[in-house]
């Protein structure tokens, strides 16, 4: 199988009034990001909102994005949980529907666990799943999962499993860690996990980015990975760093679902599954003003 690489959306999931997944809606997003030349689909990640949903609503959605016609090669679904059975579950699912490969946090509610802990929870993932089809991508944010995948866990890691393990979503913010690994770790695939860092990422060998504001930012995204050899492109990354940073001024969950909301004239995206709540009218007002500074526009 070929590395995935390009721009890759950490999918938004749409909500019922009831709190439950908006499966239609859901699928009809996914298009419309592949439409606007998305490089595939980061779905039941954290922008997804994936921790606050049971395993039987994660594989509901899988189901139907596949039954949606999109194929099993633009999804790089989020399958990593504290316990081992669930991961190993959702794992298998998303391979079942042709998933490139999967985007596996750690088990991150115990704190402070060795390497050797991680490497055991990823080696029984492994081999529970069973199946040559596996590529691993590592979910690298230890400012939310307090459980962080260091250099060294990684080189074990391929060491034991080289046609398992194929990269890593890097959502620390730290730039030098993601061109240490592109350095460090030849065929890894290093994706930026903002658009902040795509053509620096790219630069080093990177493959390309996983982004929650690429919901938003798509189009601007695509016109930095199309031009990433042209004169300009420098300009045209800073303009998309400048989006990004508008939008992740405000919560990012409830900030993009509000962008959603006035693009699509759709209410109902406004609606969150607790703890997360919408933002507010002033923080809503505050995110736009700063948005609609950037030049900002999203396609029909």
């Amino acid at each position: 199988m070929s590395q995935p690489g390009g721009v890759w959306v950490a999918a938004l999931t749409p909500m019922n009034p009831d709190l439950s997944p908006d499966t239609t809606k859901f699928v009809s997003h996914c298009r419309w990001l592949l439409d606007q030349g998305a490089n595939g689909l980061a779905v039941l990640g954290t922008t997804g909102e994936a921790n606050s949903f049971s395993v039987a609503e994660k594989r509901r959605l899988l189901d139907a994005v596949a039954e949606g016609g999109i194929s099993g090669d633009k999804l790089l679904p989020g399958t990593g949980s504290c316990a081992i059975p669930d991961t190993v579950e959702m794992t298998k699912h998303a391979l079942s529907h042709g998933a490139a490969g999967v985007v596996m946090l750690p088990p991150f509610y115990y704190k402070n666990v060795s390497d050797d802990g991680l490497f055991a929870a990823y080696s029984e993932v492994i081999q529970r799943v069973g199946d040559g089809k596996l590529r691993i991508y590592f979910y690298h944010f230890p400012q939310m999962s307090a459980t962080p995948i260091s250099h060294n866990l990684i080189e074990r890691l391929l060491k034991a499993y080289p046609n398992t393990i194929a990269g890593i979503k890097d959502s620390s913010g730290n730039l030098d860690n993601m061109l240490e690994m592109c350095r460090r770790f030849s065929g890894f695939g290093v994706f930026a996990g903002s658009e902040q860092f795509l053509l620096p990422v790219l630069r080093a060998g990177g493959v390309g980015c996983i982004s929650a504001t690429a919901n938003a930012t798509i189009g601007m995204c695509v016109e930095v990975l199309n031009n990433k050899d042209s004169a300009n492109v420098d300009a045209l990354q800073n303009e998309l760093t400048g989006q990004r940073l508008a939008i992740q001024r405000q919560v990012l969950i409830p900030a993009l679902k509000s962008i959603a909301a006035r693009h699509t004239g759709d209410k109902s995206w406004l609606v969150t599954r607790p703890p997360v709540v919408p933002l507010s009218a002033s923080e809503e007002a505050a995110l736009f003003t700063a948005l609609d500074g950037t030049q900002f526009k999203l396609a029909a």
